[in-house]
């Protein structure tokens, strides 16, 4: 069976890919190993944050605004909300690199920002307690998106446009010759001019068959529910956080619907291999006890855990993404090594694997998450 791009991987990168190679006339086939949108991966858990003045660094700005121009344009293709304006807050001390960050982007790229002090990020929001050497940044056009949402958005987008998705179809190999793909899963073998590799915690694996070794370095990570007032924490009233406090940077949302609270650690983690079997939440030591406690030390208010669950990172050293064609196969794209910051971007970067397949660059900007600095 011939194409004209396949593309192994049909998560968040993948599946946004799809529906632009798709809609730019590529016979389009995307294989996954599981069944997307899945817990596998880095998608799932109901919510993503997207905010705008980025504490990783300056040279991600346009690259987020593309993403949520894309977004608001999925939303008005399909008609669904996958898209919520609660605001995002960053929280941490006053002299941190990622506040200097988060200040110096919204004035740059002239983004709506308020910076408060501690006292007036109490005042505002009376659920949290944070020391005087602490600041907050509020981004009042930032907020959540929908992940599983977003991915089966694309995938309704994608398929109508002809693009074939196959999953529980793992990749076995992939080899090119003469600039032809070749993979093969269990059952079947498939051809194309083009491949794109967006296979998350899997994509050292695949990429090595090329060639190519991009340290990745895939780890186990919780995140979980608990309890709330939904008078004081709902998605209406409070926003969607980051704080990077000396114990280690979380994140958070509101209560959406009735949800409660939902609190992640960012940093952190259990290095593993995606096809070891990986402990569930609470079957590690530790796993509810580091979010209550950053819990009790900041928003104090929250109530007993409900319920977690894990997921997986992958990480590259420096934590910025790979987005970027193969140094030998300029018929290969390749997005890997999200570092836990990629869901946001997913959109932005579908679209950017199409155009480095279509014509081998990018309308934005993507020199930074090159191949060639490792």
């Amino acid at each position: 069976m011939n194409y004209d791009v396949i593309i192994v991987g049909a998560g968040s990168m993948g599946m946004a890919a799809g529906y632009f190679l798709s809609k730019s006339g590529k016979k389009t086939l995307l294989l996954d190993s599981f069944n997307p949108p899945h817990t596998k991966g880095s998608h799932h858990g109901e919510t993503r944050i997207i905010r705008h003045a980025y504490a990783e660094g300056e040279e991600y700005v346009p690259f987020v605004l593309r993403a949520q121009q894309l977004w608001n344009e999925l939303e008005q293709a399909t008609g669904k909300q996958l898209f919520l304006k609660t605001g995002v807050l960053s929280i941490g001390q006053s002299d941190s690199e990622s506040i200097h960050n988060i200040i110096s982007s919204a004035k740059r790229y002239s983004l709506s920002l308020d910076v408060l002090d501690a006292n007036e990020v109490q005042k505002r929001w009376p659920g949290i307690t944070i020391p005087s050497d602490f600041m907050g940044c509020f981004e009042p056009a930032s907020g959540v998106l929908k992940c599983e949402a977003c991915i089966e958005a694309y995938q309704e987008l994608a398929e109508s446009n002809g693009a074939t998705i196959l999953t529980n179809s793992r990749v076995k190999k992939i080899s090119i010759q003469d600039e032809r793909v070749t993979i093969q899963t269990d059952g079947q073998t498939y051809y194309a001019n083009s491949l794109v590799v967006a296979a998350g915690a899997w994509s050292g694996d695949l990429l090595s068959m090329l060639d190519l070794d991009i340290p990745l370095t895939p780890v186990r990570k919780t995140f979980a529910w608990f309890e709330a007032d939904e008078e004081s924490y709902n998605q209406h009233k409070f926003p969607a956080f980051d704080f990077m406090t000396p114990q280690g940077v979380y994140y958070g949302f509101p209560s959406m619907d009735g949800s409660g609270i939902k609190v992640g650690r960012h940093d952190g983690g259990l290095p593993i291999h995606p096809d070891e079997s990986i402990p569930g939440f609470g079957e590690l030591a530790g796993d509810a006890e580091e979010l209550t406690q950053f819990l009790n030390h900041y928003i104090p208010d929250v109530e007993h855990l409900k319920y977690g669950k894990t997921c997986m990172y992958t990480l590259t050293p420096d934590e910025d993404f790979v987005i970027d064609l193969h140094p030998k196969y300029s018929n290969v794209a390749i997005a890997a090594g999200f570092s836990g910051h990629g869901f946001k971007f997913s959109s932005a970067v579908g679209q950017a694997l199409s155009n480095l397949i279509v014509s081998g660059k990018n309308d934005v900007d993507i020199s930074a998450f090159s191949i060639s600095r490792f």
